[in-house]
C-alpha cells in the first residue's frame, strides 16, 4: 500500500459505514486491513449495496479484518502497581515491518498508548521512554528513535501517530528532547552528531516556507508577525473532516467558516484535542481558530531543536551552522518573551488581533520546563499554577471546564511532568512535591479500584474516572506509565 490514503479509493463504502454509525468508535473504520484488493472490495460492494437484505455491518465484517483493533490488557490478578506497569510495557508492544490498510510501516518494534490505539505516536513515545529509562529498557528506548528518525528521513516530519491519514500533521516535536534522555541514560554525545541530518530535516518541515513571507501574513506553520518576527504555528495540510472522527467533524461543522476542518485537524496536531483554548468564544468548537495562534509550547520546543541543532553542529565542528542555529535560538529566546509573556502568565499570541489569548492553560509551563523563563516569570508563573491549576488529584490544563477532555477537570499525564521538572528546575521544591504526590496518589487510588492505569485523571473529584472528549477514557496506558514511574523514582 502506497501513502495514498487506501479510505480515499474506499470512499463511498467509507462514507456509508461512518455515517451509518456500524461502529460505536469512528476510529475502528480506519483501522480496517482489507481481507481482499480494494477493487474487488469496492465491486462487490457496487453490486450488493442495493440488493434486498442488504447487512452493511456484515459486509464490512467478511471483507475486513478488525483483529488488534482495540487492545486488552490481562490481568489474572491485581499485581503492585509498578509490577503491573514492567509486565504492560510487554504488553503494549507492537511491530509494524510492512504496511496493513492505513498502518505505515516501522523498521523497530515501538510501544503504543493501548486502550483504541494501537499505533506510534508521537508526542506520547517520549514520556512513555521517561518510564522505559526507569525500568532500564534502553534499546525500546532507541528503538522510538530509530522509528522517529526513519519517518522525518521517508515522510519529512514524524506524523501525528504511524497511519496514511495522519500524514497531513506531525504532533509538538519531542525529537530533540527524546535525544537529550536517550543522552541522560547512555551519556554518549555521538547521537547528537548520528541524528544531526534528521533534527536538520524536522525544522525545515517547521519552517518550510519562511523565506519570502511577508509580515503580518502566513504560510503552513510559520507566522511573521507585524513587525516581521517569526513565530510557529499548529497547522494540517488537509482541510477535510478527519476519518477518525469522521462523523463528528461533519456534525461539528454545521454553521462554521471555510477553514474549520483545518482548524479542528490543526489542534489535533498540538495534541490538545480539544480545548477552549482553541476556541474564539472559550466555549463552542464551532469557533475553533488554532490558525490565528502562534503556541507557546510550540516556540518552546523549537527553540529546544535550534539548541539541539546548534550542539549537534558543535560536535561536528561545523561553525557556520553552529552560529546560525544559534542565533535562531537566541532571537526565539526573545520572541517567547515578546509576544508569550503576558503580565504573570505565558499564553499564546493571537496573530490576528495582535495580542495574547485570554486562555489560561497548563502549557505555559514550557519555560520553565526548558529554563527559558527569569527567575522573576517563573515565580510568578508557580503562583498561577498553585492557585489555579494544581487540585487534589494533580494539574488540570485549564481553568474552564467546557466539557471537552483537554479542559478542567482532566489531568494529564505530560503535565504533571512538565509542572514537576518546571518547578524543581527554579528551586520550587515543594509545589514539586505537592504536584507529583496529588497525581500519583490518584493514579494509584484509581489502579487500587480498577486495576486499571487511565489515559486521563479527573482531578477534582478524585472519586470518578476522567470524561470528556469524543470517546471513553482508555486503558492501557502509555504515558501515565511512563510518567508514574518518573516521578516516583524522583
Amino acid at each position: 500500500m502506497s501513502n495514498q490514503l487506501y479510505i480515499n479509493e474506499i470512499q463511498v463504502l467509507f462514507d456509508e459505514v461512518q455515517r451509518s454509525k456500524v461502529f460505536e468508535d469512528q476510529k475502528m473504520m480506519t483501522d480496517a486491513v482489507p481481507l481482499f484488493s480494494i477493487a474487488e472490495i469496492n465491486s462487490k460492494y457496487e453490486k450488493e449495496k442495493d440488493t434486498e437484505g442488504f447487512d452493511l455491518k456484515a459486509f464490512v465484517m467478511s471483507n475486513f479484518d478488525f483483529l488488534g483493533a482495540k487492545i486488552t490488557i490481562t490481568r489474572e490478578k491485581q499485581l503492585p502497581i509498578n509490577e503491573h506497569i514492567e509486565k504492560l510495557w510487554d504488553e503494549l508492544t507492537r511491530t509494524a515491518y510492512e504496511e496493513k490498510g492505513t498502518l505505515l510501516k516501522l523498521p523497530k518494534p515501538y510501544v503504543v498508548p493501548g486502550g483504541r490505539f494501537n499505533e506510534f505516536f508521537y508526542w506520547d513515545s517520549y514520556f512513555i521512554m521517561l518510564g522505559l529509562q526507569v525500568s532500564g529498557r534502553v534499546e525500546m528506548m532507541e528503538n522510538i528513535i530509530e522509528n522517529c528518525s526513519y519517518l522525518i528521513q521517508t515522510v519529512g516530519f514524524v506524523p501525528n501517530a504511524s497511519r496514511t491519514h495522519f500524514l497531513s500533521r506531525s504532533q509538538p516535536p519531542y525529537f530533540s528532547l527524546m535525544l537529550d534522555l536517550l543522552f541522560e541514560t547512555t551519556k554518549d554525545e555521538n547521537i547528537y552528531i548520528k541524528y544531526h541530518d534528521t533534527l536538520e530535516k524536522e525544522y525545515a518541515f517547521w519552517m518550510n516556507g519562511e523565506e519570502g513571507l511577508e509580515n503580518g501574513s502566513n504560510t503552513k506553520r510559520v507566522v511573521k508577525t507585524v513587525d516581521g518576527d517569526i513565530l510557529n504555528r499548529y497547522y494540517d495540510a488537509e482541510n477535510e473532516p478527519r476519518p477518525e472522527s469522521y462523523l463528528i467533524d461533519i456534525e461539528d461543522s454545521e454553521n462554521t467558516g471555510d477553514e474549520f476542518y483545518r482548524n479542528i485537524r490543526s489542534a489535533c496536531e498540538s495534541g490538545w484535542d480539544f480545548s477552549s483554548r482553541w476556541f474564539a468564544d472559550g466555549e463552542t468548537i464551532q469557533t475553533i481558530e488554532t490558525l490565528n495562534l502562534a503556541e507557546v509550547d510550540l516556540n518552546c520546543l523549537l527553540w529546544h531543536l535550534e539548541k539541539t541543532l546548534a550542539k549537534s553542529s558543535a560536535l561536528q565542528n561545523l561553525t557556520e551552522k553552529e552560529f546560525y542555529f544559534t542565533q535562531r535560538a537566541a532571537k526565539r529566546r526573545q520572541m517567547i518573551d515578546k509576544y508569550f509573556w503576558d503580565e504573570n502568565m505565558y499564553k499564546d499570541y493571537h496573530t490576528k488581533k495582535h495580542t495574547t489569548t485570554p486562555s489560561e492553560h497548563i502549557a505555559a509551563l514550557y519555560p520553565l520546563f526548558l529554563g527559558l523563563a527569569s527567575e522573576e516569570q517563573a515565580k510568578s508563573v508557580a503562583k498561577n499554577i498553585e492557585e489555579k491549576f494544581l487540585y487534589q488529584g494533580g494539574l488540570v490544563t485549564t481553568t474552564k471546564n467546557s466539557g471537552q477532555q483537554w479542559d478542567l477537570p482532566n489531568a494529564w499525564a505530560p503535565y504533571q511532568w512538565l509542572g514537576f521538572k518546571s518547578m524543581k528546575n527554579y528551586g520550587f521544591d515543594d509545589l514539586a512535591e505537592k504536584i507529583k504526590n496529588n497525581w500519583c496518589s490518584n493514579v494509584e487510588r484509581v489502579y487500587n479500584n480498577t486495576g486499571k492505569l487511565m489515559e486521563k485523571y479527573n482531578a477534582l473529584d478524585t472519586e470518578t474516572i476522567a470524561g470528556g472528549g469524543e470517546y471513553p477514557n482508555q486503558d492501557g496506558f502509555g504515558w501515565t506509565n511512563g510518567v508514574y514511574l518518573k516521578l516516583k523514582q524522583n
